[in-house]
């Protein structure tokens, strides 16, 4: 058998939300995504309480992504959540933690670690755009902002 040397990535950005931690968290949810993410689409495969929580387990096949089954496996309400993340390439360790701000506001840590599983996968980690990755982050910022001041989703332009 012809030996594989796995690929690894880790990136991170920080986000400013204008809202505590307590706001944000209750966002970072398969089902309250749909409420401020436009382009949003899973399926909610396991959740004792039709939400995020320990152990719940979601899939999504998103625009321009292969389908990846989401697994919660670490959770503490308003402080992080972390996902694992599966597809037939690669795994994600992908974790957002949550830091109150005195001014009421939140830093929100978005920190992935990807791990290829195959040739594919190194592939998609050595393609893998930072920049690509912090734009990502960015827009979610946008869009949470909007959602949490308005109550209303920031559609994107047509």
């Amino acid at each position: 058998m012809e030996e594989f040397k796995a690929k690894r990535i880790f990136v991170s950005h920080t986000q400013s939300i204008k809202a505590a931690p307590e706001k944000v968290f209750q966002q970072l949810c398969p089902v309250k995504e749909y409420d401020w993410i436009e382009t949003w689409k899973c399926d909610l495969i396991y959740s004792d309480s039709g939400f995020a929580e320990q152990d719940c387990i979601f899939v999504t096949g998103l625009p321009g992504y292969e389908r990846r089954t989401w697994f919660v496996d670490e959770y503490e309400k308003n402080k992080y959540i972390q996902f694992i993340v599966f597809s037939n390439n690669y795994v994600i360790r992908y974790k957002i933690t949550l830091t109150g701000k005195a001014t009421g506001t939140t830093e929100a840590e978005w920190a992935q670690t990807i791990t290829a599983l195959n040739a594919d996968g190194n592939k998609y980690v050595e393609e893998f755009s930072i920049g690509g990755f912090k734009a990502m982050i960015e827009r979610l910022e946008k869009m949470m902002n909007y959602y949490l001041e308005t109550g209303s989703m920031l559609k994107e332009k047509a």
